[in-house]
């Protein structure tokens, strides 16, 4: 909500969020708080609720995607897409799959899930009339990074901020992990030496101390 509040009041720019297979509840919820906030008319919402067949929620998260880019393409708007959660647009892909009769391939995810996480993936992007910068949600099954579905949405992003169980279960809130969460962004190049160098030297402190614990 706040993400969204201050793209349109402070940016002027349009978000688009992309419900799959969420609760009529939070959609509910979502949207008077988008209309208490006052930007209800610089947000898009679209929802393929999780009683909806597999069709409808997979074409959610591609339905989504095609407003952001009308908005970029046609308005020349700079566009939020939110997507949540991304893990079942995978999901919804492979019960397509399994009714369309294709055998399933690693852990039961169909066959094309490389293919169709790519056709969403890649069509995410900037042109010179504007840009559409995704924030997705990514359900880890059991906390396994390694499973396709995650492991796939992975390969395609930028940057990563990695929740923890454990640390919240410590109490620690926001329960980011520095070391498991990833951006590009952190290069030499794009945020100096001195800051990378710094970054580095911070990572290693905070391995070192979980070692420790260990």
């Amino acid at each position: 909500q706040e993400l969204i509040n201050n793209i349109a009041k402070g940016h002027g720019g349009i978000s688009v969020f992309a419900g799959v297979g969420e609760r009529t509840r939070e959609g509910n919820d979502l949207y008077y708080e988008m209309t208490d906030a006052g930007v209800i008319t610089k947000t898009a919402m679209v929802f393929g609720q999780m009683n909806e067949p597999p069709g409808a929620r997979m074409r959610v998260a591609l339905s989504g995607l095609t407003m952001a880019e009308y908005f970029r393409d046609e308005m020349g708007q700079d566009v939020l897409l939110f997507i949540d959660n991304i893990f079942r647009f995978t999901q919804a892909g492979s019960e397509v799959s399994a009714l369309l009769g294709r055998m399933p391939s690693a852990v039961g995810y169909q066959p094309t899930l490389a293919t169709e996480m790519g056709k969403l993936q890649e069509r995410i992007t900037s042109t010179k009339k504007g840009s559409v910068t995704s924030i997705q949600a990514v359900y880890v099954p059991a906390d396994d990074y390694t499973d396709p579905a995650p492991a796939t949405t992975f390969a395609h992003l930028d940057s990563t901020t990695n929740l923890e169980r454990k640390l919240s279960e410590m109490g620690i809130y926001p329960a980011v992990d520095p070391l498991a969460s990833t951006s590009r962004a952190l290069a030499p190049e794009i945020v100096g030496q001195e800051h990378y160098d710094v970054a580095r030297r911070v990572q290693s402190t905070l391995q070192r101390n979980n070692e420790l614990q260990d």
